[in-house]
């Protein structure tokens, strides 16, 4: 099973997931442009994907889904509530009849060799979901925009071979930051994002020596940025109630505006 992020941050995600049989994004919040020249970095074509997942409706998760869904026709699947946010995203323009098909958090599902596991997450959209792939063999999962994270959350990551796990901000920066009070409420509050310091202790909960790779992601452009993020979450790590230090992980960034190394597992 292969993971990468084409791209992640608070002005745009699109992550790809997959092995030799099944191809899938999670999320297209970039142009079809950027899309289409990380899948030619894969190996992969627009056409070969078997399907679109959608976290929820922000602009930097679906900002590219039209013009993308438009051209190439694939399948996209969101909860129902994330499908209405979709429909009354007016600029993605008109979507194709009968792409959008609707799921469901805690109902996994099948596509061709991936079983995919939506999961319920806390963030202020309609149904936001994170998604859990495991092909028999391996597993991965796409975990951002999460508020807070719970027992529900760390059991739906465990035993995974790689994540891309959010690490949005440093609590220092953003209180300090340029971003209004209403925003710093948002960004810190139940449904908004996680700081690199929860990041971290999320992680020490899902930890197993199986664990291949971790890859911080969605990290804010404003409060955050990749050493303070990769940092932080080490430090939890070794600080943590668990046996592991933070450089026994393999821990990587995804950057905001170029893909990520590929990871295999």
């Amino acid at each position: 099973m292969r993971i990468c992020s084409i791209a992640s941050g608070s002005s745009g995600n699109c992550i790809y997931v997959g092995d030799e049989h099944t191809h899938v994004l999670v999320d297209t919040g970039i142009s079809k442009k950027r899309i289409e020249e990380g899948l030619k970095d894969l190996d992969v074509k627009g056409d070969e994907l078997d399907g679109i997942f959608i976290t929820h409706e922000h602009a930097d998760h679906i900002q590219g889904l039209g013009v993308f869904s438009r051209k190439y026709g694939i399948p996209i699947y969101a909860t129902k509530g994330t499908i209405e946010g979709i429909k009354d995203y007016r600029s993605l323009g008109k979507m194709p009849e009968g792409l959008l098909h609707e799921i469901r958090a805690d109902e996994p599902f099948t596509l061709k060799e991936l079983t995919v596991c939506p999961f319920r997450i806390s963030h202020d959209a309609n149904e936001p979901t994170g998604y859990r792939f495991e092909n028999g063999e391996k597993s991965a999962a796409v975990a951002t925009d999460l508020g807070i994270y719970d027992d529900y959350t760390v059991e739906n990551l465990k035993g995974l071979d790689a994540i891309l796990l959010e690490a949005n901000h440093d609590i220092h920066m953003l209180e300090v930051g340029v971003y209004p009070y209403y925003l710093k409420q948002r960004v810190m509050g139940k449904r908004g994002h996680l700081s690199n310091e929860l990041s971290g202790r999320l992680l020490c909960d899902i930890l197993h020596d199986d664990l291949k790779c971790v890859m911080l992601g969605h990290l804010s452009k404003e409060n955050n940025y990749a050493e303070l993020a990769y940092e932080t979450v080490k430090l939890e790590v070794t600080l943590g109630n668990n046996p592991y230090k933070g450089e026994d992980i393999p821990i990587m960034v995804a950057k905001r505006d170029t893909r990520s190394e590929i990871i295999t597992v």
